[in-house]
Parts: structure tokens; sequence; C-alpha cells
């Protein structure tokens, strides 16, 4: 099918996709988002949290994960990326749940309460590895198909889902869109300008950096978090939240095996070979899809245009203007929920 170019999305606009919530199912909380308080307009939900209430073994993990909405709802999944948290969702996660779904938001490898069951397990952050965790997931809580969508880390794992496993992916959305990569891509050299963006890739490639990421830990990802979306305004209490998660005994191995890894500085496991193959060709996605993007979004990002011969199934593009950064599903959760309930109701 052919491909949609741009629709865009303002905050000015947010009012309008919130009436369309409303019309679709969703009550009063995202009307109230949408009028318009200061704190809403920024993103932020003064006092909430997401909490993971719920465990299950999977795969290599115990995951811990929120879980909202009726058991019987057609499942979402919504992936956190790096150095965020399940508390992204912390608004988009009931919105969703008040339309019917069941969501399921898991805390990544390496990030809050989930856990390696065993000792031994690599600490691997390769691509594969953590997308192969959300397949074992969904077997263990029998999904056999849902709808998938995240920012960050969390898109790129739900594009190589949606990708390889596709018959498990009933629809994707994914912010900056097309994040599927290669070794063999991230040894290339960029032009100064991006490779200046990537600055943090460098620094964890480096004794100095894993030590200093391991004690500056919440400095560095509130950096992280300023640099990426510099026109959001968030509060102490809104970052604490989300940077509980980063105590996990193993999150500095994972985030730096992570970036080592894309930079071909380290190796992953064999296990993995056959699906890293498969990601190394950028295979097409042929599941209905939604890509977003923020206007203010600070870190390194594809341009739309560069990605969109990707997406074979019915798909649009969305720029969400008026100050959006990276945390994009935080920062404007009304237009996020909006694009996930679009993009399954095209499956």
């Amino acid at each position: 099918m052919e491909n949609i170019e741009l629709a865009n999305l303002t905050r000015r606009s947010l009012g309008g996709v919130a009436l369309g919530l409303m019309a679709t199912g969703i009550p009063g909380k995202s009307a109230r988002a949408a009028q318009g308080t200061e704190e809403a307009k920024a993103g932020q939900t003064q006092g909430a949290t997401l909490e993971a209430s719920k465990r299950i073994d999977a795969g290599d993990l115990n995951v811990a994960y929120a879980d909202l909405g009726p058991p019987e709802g057609s499942p979402i999944l919504l992936l956190h990326g790096w150095p965020y948290d399940i508390n992204s969702f912390v608004e988009v996660a009931p919105l969703l749940a008040d339309h019917g779904h069941r969501v399921i938001v898991p805390y990544l490898r390496g990030y809050g309460a989930t856990t390696f069951l065993s000792d031994k397990t690599k600490r691997n952050g390769q691509q594969s590895a953590l997308a192969l965790d959300v397949v074992k997931l969904m077997d263990a809580l029998k999904i056999e198909k849902a709808t998938i969508a995240g920012f960050d880390w969390g898109a790129r794992t739900a594009d190589i889902i949606a990708a390889l496993w596709p018959d498990r992916c009933k629809a994707l959305v994914s912010v900056s869109g097309y994040l599927i990569g290669s070794q063999s891509a991230g040894k290339k050299p960029l032009p100064p300008s991006a490779e200046l963006q990537w600055w943090y890739q460098y620094y964890f490639a480096t004794d100095r950096g894993r030590e200093g990421y391991q004690k500056y830990t919440n400095d560095f990802a509130k950096l992280i978090w300023r640099l990426a979306s510099p026109r959001w305004t968030f509060d102490d209490a809104t970052f604490d939240r989300s940077a509980a998660a980063f105590s996990n005994p193993d999150h500095v191995e994972i985030v730096v095996h992570n970036y080592r890894w894309r930079l071909g500085l380290v190796q992953g496991e064999k296990r993995f070979d056959e699906y890293e193959a498969k990601l190394a060709d950028a295979p097409d996605i042929e599941v209905p899809a939604i890509t977003l993007e923020g206007d203010a979004n600070g870190a390194p990002h594809p341009d739309p245009k560069a990605y969109a011969g990707k997406f074979k199934a019915k798909y649009e593009h969305r720029l969400v203007s008026g100050g959006i950064g990276h945390n994009l599903p935080q920062e404007a959760p009304e237009a996020f929920a909006k694009a996930v309930i679009d993009a399954e109701t095209w499956a």
C-alpha cells in the first residue's frame, strides 16, 4: 500500500486529539491533559507512578511488568528506552487501558526489578537479545499477537519483532522510525556533526566511560534527558521516579555492552547470530505501522524520508510539534496513544 508521508500534530491540536480519543471511548483524563495545565503541556503527571506489580519468568529473565486494562482486551506492549523506564508511559498506559486494551509495560533487561534467572547468563545488550526477551515474555503471558509500540531502544526492539516475527506483531508504533542496525553499519564513519551527537557511545567505549557511568549514573541520565528533550520541562520528582530503575545491578553492564556492541568492539552471543544476520540485511516491515517524531528531538535520529520505504503495509508518519523531544510518550501522551489506537485499527 502507499506510504502516507506526513501528518502533523501540534500541542495546539492536542485538544482535537483528545476529543478524537474521547470519541473512541477514552474518558476524562486525556481531556483534562489536553485542556492544558502547564504540567500536562510539559508531559508531567505529578505524583503518578506506573507500578510493575507483576513478575514472570520469560526466557533468560524474570520480568517485572505493569499490567493494565481488562485481561481479555486486545494486547498492547509498550517498550521504553535508555535512559528511561516504564514511567515514560505513565499517562499512555491508562489511556489505552481505558480504551479496552490489555496494556503490558515491561522493564527491559537491566532496568527496574527485571532480573536474570542465572548468574551465568551473559549481560548482553545486543539488539536481537532484547527483541527475543519480548517474544519470550509474550510466550510466557500466552499472548499470541500484540500491537507493539516504543521509543529509543524500545522502538528498535519493536521494529525487530515486526520484521522477524510479523506473526507476533499485529501493528507497530515506532518513535524515530526504522532503527534496525548492524555491527557492519555501526563501523562506518559518519559526518562530524553526526559523530558529535553520538558522544556518549564513544565515552562508553572506554574504561573511563564505564567507570564514569557507574559512578554518575543518575547525573548522566539527567544530562541525556535534557539534551534529548531540550524543551521538555520535567521536575526532580519526575526524573527520580524513572531513575530508580537504573539501580538494577545489571544496568551499567547492559548499557555499556549495548553501545560497544553497536561499534563492533565486543561480541554478542552465537545463539543470536541467525537473527543478526537477517537484521544486517535491513528487512522490510510488513505490518501496519505508524512512525512518530518530535519536532524538538535532540537525540540522534534518521530523516523520516530515509526509512519510509521500509514499511510495506499501511503506513503513516506523524510529526508531533510543539517542542516535543525524544521521550515522546511522556511528553505527548495523547498523540502517542492515538497513534497506537489508530495503528491497531488498521490491522
